[in-house]
């Protein structure tokens, strides 16, 4: 046991084991060697992906050379399931069809990248301006005179504007469509209530796009006839996202009837005209003053930031040049993984993802189309890449607007 002899117990190790990864599985511990075997993997890993890479890179040089597209459908699933038979068991079978389909992902990324570099990039279909036109314009909004979103109107155009309204939203998208109207003023989404969910659905069915926004406080009053008192009230008129954001409220008068309106102001008209001091209306304290009725409770809504963001449409495809936000809307395959693919496009481009929704695609039982807000402008090489990427990838990809 002496140091020479274990000098010599080494050296004879060292000699029975000709490769070096033996030698360490008898020096090390299982756990060491595992690491080891580990490190040496990830090494090895980085180096292929490098490689492939470089090769994916020279592939989009004969792409652009040959004007051949970048994703071929039917031959990644061909090479995936070529590689999943390799497998020896359903787990790992699976990984490898999700590695793969991951490394293609990414292969296809780059070269979308090196397409655009080398000004291989599709026109997309809208024209920047230097402004929306706020001014001598005709505007169409939802509800009647002391609507919430004839107050996001206000606000955003200016006061030598033509404006009229009609019943519903649907009307005002037809005003747009059929050029009776320049912009509609319409509601997409409340900060309590959440979205406005048959908006997405008119801008699938109409040619007619975002160009602006504008983000109104809704404070809602309840309101009843000069001489109504709260101890009279039986019923209470509003729209439905309005009694949702005051659901707290009307929480402690349980035995009050509550019936939607397709609008706030519309259901302070109908008070007004009924004359019948058992009714009330949930609006603004604006609505209150146009058709002369008393404030019987103010500010009932449960979040104090209840707000709601309205989208200004038109139907031209145009965009300012300082535009910070894209509303797109998509379909995928109703397959594992679909999704993530097509938001990956985000990642790989640096553009920060603000919102997400689904809606039911109509006549496609349990199949959804997705809405995505996101920032950038249709200008930048980003957002190319990425809009270039998710159209050859979607079943269905639509720009709802650049504002």
């Amino acid at each position: 046991n002496s140091w020479s002899e274990n000098r010599v117990f080494m050296a004879s190790i060292r000699r029975k084991n000709a490769s070096h990864s033996i030698f360490k599985r008898s020096i090390f511990s299982p756990a060491q060697s595992a690491m080891a075997s580990r490190s040496s993997f990830e090494s090895w890993s980085f180096k292929l992906f490098q490689k492939r890479m470089k090769i994916s890179s020279e592939v989009a040089e004969y792409k652009i050379s040959t004007g051949k597209k970048v994703f071929d459908r039917a031959r990644e699933e061909e090479k995936i399931r070529a590689v999943t038979e390799l497998a020896d068991n359903d787990f790992n079978r699976h990984g490898i069809e999700e590695l793969f389909q991951q490394i293609m992902s990414m292969s296809r990324k780059l070269q979308y990248q090196l397409l655009a570099q080398n000004g291989v990039v599709g026109r997309l279909p809208f024209i920047a301006v230097e402004e929306i036109e706020k001014s001598r314009v005709r505007v169409v909004f939802q509800g009647v005179e002391g609507a919430y979103s004839e107050a996001a109107m206000k606000a955003f155009f200016q006061d030598d504007i033509t404006s009229f309204h009609v019943e519903h939203w649907r009307d005002a998208m037809e005003a747009i469509a059929e050029g009776s109207a320049d912009f509609a003023v319409l509601p997409i989404e409340n900060s309590t209530a959440g979205s406005v969910s048959d908006m997405y659905d008119l801008l699938m069915e109409f040619e007619n796009y975002i160009v602006g926004e504008q983000v109104i406080r809704c404070q809602h009053n309840l309101l009843g006839l000069p001489d109504a008192e709260l101890s009279d009230i039986k019923t209470v008129y509003s729209h439905s996202q309005a009694l949702s954001q005051c659901k707290e409220y009307l929480g402690t008068h349980r035995d009050w009837k509550q019936i939607p309106m397709v609008n706030t102001a519309m259901a302070a008209k109908k008070v007004k005209e009924d004359g019948d001091k058992t009714q009330a209306a949930i609006a603004s304290a604006y609505a209150g003053e146009k058709f002369g009725l008393k404030v019987l409770a103010d500010k009932i809504y449960d979040n104090e930031a209840n707000s709601t963001r309205f989208i200004i449409v038109t139907n031209q495809r145009i965009f300012r040049w300082d535009a910070k936000k894209i509303s797109i809307s998509f379909e995928v395959p109703h397959t594992s993984g679909s999704l993530y693919n097509i938001l990956s496009h985000f990642i790989y481009n640096n553009l920060n993802m603000t919102k997400i929704e689904s809606r039911p695609i109509p006549g496609k039982t349990w199949e959804y189309r997705f809405f995505v807000d996101f920032e950038g402008n249709l200008r930048d090489s980003a957002v190319k890449n990425a809009l270039r990427g998710m159209e050859a990838e979607t079943s269905y990809l639509k720009i709802l607007g650049n504002y």
